[in-house]
């Protein structure tokens, strides 16, 4: 699969509307706004900003090797929901 492929499947899975509710969408954008307001401009801020991420990227990662690069459906990615736009022979 191309890296272009890779990068538009993401995108797709990442705005998924069956994903996330809206309000925990708006949530965790509020928290992490919260979190940059309140620690800007010390040195606490990176140091909490990589620990925000690195266990993100793992569950991402995790749920990416399950659900065989989003093609088949665990937990509440619902693979029949989200198919890709397009081309369906992957």
């Amino acid at each position: 699969m191309s890296l272009r492929k890779i990068i538009s499947r993401e995108l797709e899975v990442a705005f998924a509307k069956h994903v996330q509710a809206p309000w925990l969408r708006v949530l965790k954008y509020l928290i992490l706004i919260g979190i940059i307001f309140f620690f800007w401009g010390t040195k606490t801020l990176g140091i909490i900003l990589i620990c925000l991420f690195v266990p993100a990227l793992a569950v991402h990662f995790f749920y990416r090797y399950k659900t065989n690069g989003w093609t088949k459906s665990y937990g509440r990615w619902d693979y029949e929901k989200n198919k890709p736009r397009g081309n369906s022979s992957e």
